[in-house]
């Protein structure tokens, strides 16, 4: 198997896990592990620093296309820089999510970024998570899932994972935001949020991400030959 096919995609709806169990697959086989969503988050981040807003997408395309950005994919982490800023911090919160969601909407700006993710692929080995990698960014990788949830048990996992960081936020909040992506990602023109046809579609709703993992990384296993 040639070394680009080597990519695990994980797709899914905001919440899903789909960082945590990218994050701890890499991990687990030895692999780089790339978190897409942070691309667009720092785009969203950057944009409303200036003031920009998401219908201006002219705007948003040029943002894209001109802005100072990478990644540093080591030990299973991805922080993201522009220019000499290290921003990771700032980009997991609910404003941001969801202007990420609307930016990311922009075709333009998917087209300026997707040249990022494909050029830290191109060695394959490659743990990555999104919306649409296995669907548009990399249609070629070999082991693709799709991960769900219901709305309340992701709301939960969100509302957690923000109050480690000290963000506290009502779950109700979270659930009403995830239903507005969730739509935007779902009926947008481009990339929309969707199982690639070979993916395989796991509900964690009712399962620890334990037990997930260790299902990815049978699959892995056989996919890979590891």
């Amino acid at each position: 198997m040639e070394n680009k096919n080597k990519i695990i995609t994980i797709d899914g709806p905001a919440g899903s896990g789909k960082s945590t169990l990218a994050k701890n697959l890499a991990q687990a086989l030895g692999w780089t592990n790339l978190n897409t969503g942070l691309i667009y988050r720092t785009v969203a981040l950057v944009a409303n620093e200036r003031g920009l807003d998401p219908t201006q997408t002219k705007e948003a395309e040029l943002l894209a296309a001109s802005l100072d950005l990478r990644l540093y994919c080591e030990n299973s982490e991805t922080l993201v820089v522009v220019g000499d800023r290290d921003v990771t911090k700032f980009l997991t919160t609910p404003e941001i999510s969801n202007l990420s969601s609307r930016f990311s909407a922009i075709p333009g700006v998917r087209e300026a970024l997707m040249g990022i993710q494909r050029k830290i692929g191109e060695n394959g080995y490659l743990v990555t998570e999104g919306r649409d990698m296995g669907t548009v960014v990399f249609p070629w990788a070999a082991l693709k899932f799709f991960l769900t949830a219901s709305p309340e048990v992701r709301a939960v996992r969100r509302q957690l994972q923000l109050a480690k960081e000290g963000i506290l936020v009502d779950v109700e909040e979270i659930i009403a935001d995830f239903a507005a992506r969730d739509y935007s990602d779902s009926y947008r023109d481009t990339a929309q949020l969707k199982p690639a046809f070979d993916s395989i579609i796991i509900d964690s709703s009712k399962l620890s991400s334990f037990e997930v993992e260790t299902m990815m990384i049978g699959q892995a296993k056989r996919v890979f030959s590891l």
